[in-house]
């Protein structure tokens, strides 16, 4: 569990207890001043959104600065379980995103700096995005998974859809996604959608909406005009290397990483 205390608003949460799920806790916090907290049983990735945020571990001091997550990479702090920190803001309320999962204290606090998180355009075409890695498989941590992903006006991601709920063969993941949408007012459509259940939701994701993934397959799509940025926290079965296992494919969909254009009709249609 995520413990927080001191002059700091909680504008998001998901964990085991709110939304009945197994192991991934979240919160995006306001932070005002100074407040204290403590993952307890949990690994922890605290991750800045807006603002500068001072985060005091023992006798150290750890900067995670933001000005906007359209504009620069973050600097993302990890905190094994149990370890208590104090948080103090410098120059007006900042955001900041925990994320948490149960875990056994294998690896040290570290500061991850942007240099070390793997950046890749993946896709092409109307499915061109960026996917930042800022927690990826390749760094250490137990169970917990953290990604920036950057939609492009009238782009798609998570194209061809995927899934990772332990169906069809895919490994079993819990994930989050936090929404960052430009301009003011737009927004991004999040689907999820579950044949093997029967279920489909649509969302109108907004900045700073939350939209959770409990199974099925989920895409995005930035609306022409609107760019939107989400960062997806995930955690699960897999532990250490391991998660690095790929999520699998709707087939009805794999065959567009054969051909990113979608095979579009031409335009104008005419009559023959």
């Amino acid at each position: 569990m995520i413990r927080l205390r001191g002059r700091v608003s909680l504008l998001r949460r998901a964990d085991p207890e709110t939304v009945g799920w197994r192991f991934l806790h979240f919160a995006l916090a306001r932070v005002e001043g100074e407040a204290q907290g403590v993952g307890e049983g949990v690994e922890l990735a605290l991750v800045p959104l807006e603002g500068k945020v001072f985060v005091r571990v023992g006798l150290e001091d750890y900067a995670l600065v933001r000005k906007d997550v359209f504009r620069s990479l973050p600097h993302v702090l990890y905190l094994p379980p149990g370890v208590p920190f104090r948080l103090e803001v410098e120059g007006g309320p900042a955001l900041l995103a925990l994320g948490g999962a149960p875990a056994e204290g294998r690896y040290p606090v570290r500061l991850f700096r942007p240099e070390e998180m793997r950046r890749e355009l993946r896709g092409g075409g109307p499915a061109l995005r960026q996917v930042n890695h800022v927690l990826g498989p390749d760094l250490p941590a137990e169970r917990l998974l953290l990604y920036e992903v950057y939609t492009p006006s009238g782009r798609f991601s998570g194209w061809p859809p995927h899934r990772h709920d332990g169906l069809l063969g895919s490994p079993y993941l819990e994930e989050t996604y936090l929404y960052r949408v430009r301009p003011e007012g737009a927004f991004a459509i999040h689907v999820n959608y579950d044949p093997e259940r029967g279920t489909e939701e649509v969302h109108l994701a907004r900045d700073l909406d939350l939209v959770l993934v409990r199974g099925g397959y989920h895409p995005v799509a930035a609306p022409p005009g609107a760019n939107a940025y989400y960062l997806n926290y995930l955690a699960g079965e897999l532990v250490g290397e391991a998660r690095g296992r790929p999520p699998v494919d709707d087939p009805l969909w794999a065959w567009v990483k054969g051909d990113w254009s979608g095979d579009p009709i031409p335009l104008p249609l005419e009559e023959a």
